[in-house]
């Protein structure tokens, strides 16, 4: 209950913020044609986020069926583009993601408020993949069961054993992105077959973003710098972590 009304007050100052800000003059003076980006720029330096996507490419995790993550392909789901490149772009981008964000949170609330544990009891029954709860509920996890954890001695030593040698990771190479807000944030790990990761790099988008900004503040004043900065939206502990 809590949620709905959260999201439902968070959609009636999103509007607010949106009527007051698309439109005003002061506003868009300040935004429009500054920290502009083309196509080859943005490929060069490797953004990624609503800053790639100001520029008119569709690059999103969550829409690609390759990369897809979380069930959002279970969601209704909208993706906004640029034309220009410039923070203006960047600012309607961020605007109507964060609608979209209301509008994932109405859509799970829905489901969860329709959805009965009762009538997925058979555990039996086939796995539909189309169906969003349906399918998280049916999918077995290979996880400790918490019932016997408690009762028998084997289950307690075996998860004290996995508590603290850690799961064992077959050798090799592997990186997993999600689309933050900021921008693709992804992990990469090489692992040499025992329970520590003998490698682990973490790409943080703003990292990618910090190096695109002597481009974009060409030609520009040092007051258009944060509005660069703030169209961007750098986290400064993700450059120098």
């Amino acid at each position: 209950m809590d949620l709905s009304l959260f999201t439902r007050d968070c959609f009636k100052s999103l509007t607010e913020i949106f009527a007051v800000l698309g439109t005003n003059k002061i506003w868009k003076s300040r935004l429009i044609n500054i920290g502009g980006l083309n196509v080859n720029d943005a490929f060069s330096y490797g953004v990624t986020g609503p800053v790639i996507r100001s520029v008119g490419l569709k690059k999103d995790m969550r829409f690609l069926k390759s990369e897809t993550y979380s069930h959002y392909w279970f969601l209704s789901i909208n993706g906004y583009l640029g034309k220009r490149g410039d923070s203006y772009d960047r600012f309607l981008i961020r605007v109507r993601e964060m609608y979209e964000s209301v509008s994932i949170i109405f859509q799970v609330l829905s489901n969860l408020t329709s959805f009965s544990a009762s009538s997925n009891s058979n555990t039996n029954r086939k796995n539909n993949y189309f169906s969003f709860f349906q399918f998280l509920y049916n999918i077995k996890y290979q996880k400790m069961n918490y019932n016997s954890k408690f009762n028998s001695m084997e289950a307690l030593i075996n998860h004290f054993k996995n508590y603290s040698e850690g799961m064992r990771v077959p050798r090799g190479f592997v990186y997993k992105a999600v689309e933050a807000p900021k921008g693709e944030f992804g992990v990469s790990l090489i692992s040499d077959g025992t329970s520590n990761a003998y490698r682990c790099k973490i790409r943080t988008p703003a990292y990618h973003h910090m190096q695109v900004i002597p481009r974009l503040v060409q030609g520009h004043f040092l007051a258009d710098l944060v509005t660069v900065l703030g169209s961007q939206d750098i986290v400064f502990g993700d450059v120098d972590r």
